[in-house]
């Protein structure tokens, strides 16, 4: 897991309050790919031939701008962590927004899962967690291993899945 130095980011934080675009772009970018990931795994599968990570990390950026000079005065937590919050509440509206109304008809999409729709967490890391094939005789096999994933991991206390989800995530960080 790759740790900002503390100093350097209050200093960028502190300009970008001030104004300077570059040093809230350099914040930006930094924390880019380890929310693009974030977004990616936790995206509802429904969704992600629609919805582009991008945009919802997009939207994110122009929310904690909003909130910067709040932010810099008392901040409550490390920025990333606070970047992430943001992020993952947009992730939220986006999942609401398309999931939660029949006006985009994304709800009323069928699955070829055999029982009911698993949670996105457990799918998405049942999904990373096999892996990728490329002959059509193991994405059969691999196809019966997610779904046998999937029911264990959703058959797992919500907290668990989490903990889980997280330690997983986690590794998938650049060093």
């Amino acid at each position: 897991m790759r740790t900002e130095n503390a100093s350097d980011v209050n200093r960028l934080l502190q300009r970008a309050a001030e104004g300077d675009r570059e040093s809230w772009g350099e914040l930006l970018i930094r924390n880019r790919e380890r929310l693009r990931r974030m977004v990616a795994f936790r995206l509802d599968q429904r969704l992600q031939g629609r919805v582009d990570p991008s945009d919802v990390i997009q939207e994110a950026y122009l929310a904690a701008l909003q909130h910067l000079a709040e932010y810099v005065r008392q901040p409550p937590m490390p920025f990333f962590l606070w970047l992430r919050g943001i992020t993952g509440n947009k992730l939220l509206e986006v999942h609401r927004h398309h999931l939660g109304t029949k006006m985009r008809e994304a709800g009323r999409e069928i699955s070829i899962y055999r029982g009911t729709l698993p949670a996105t967490t457990s799918a998405a890391l049942a999904a990373q967690l096999l892996g990728h094939t490329t002959r059509p005789s193991e994405a059969a096999m691999r196809a019966e291993a997610k779904i046998r994933l999937q029911e264990a991991l959703n058959s797992m206390d919500p907290l668990d899945q989490e903990v889980l989800a997280l330690r997983h995530f986690e590794q998938l960080s650049p060093a």
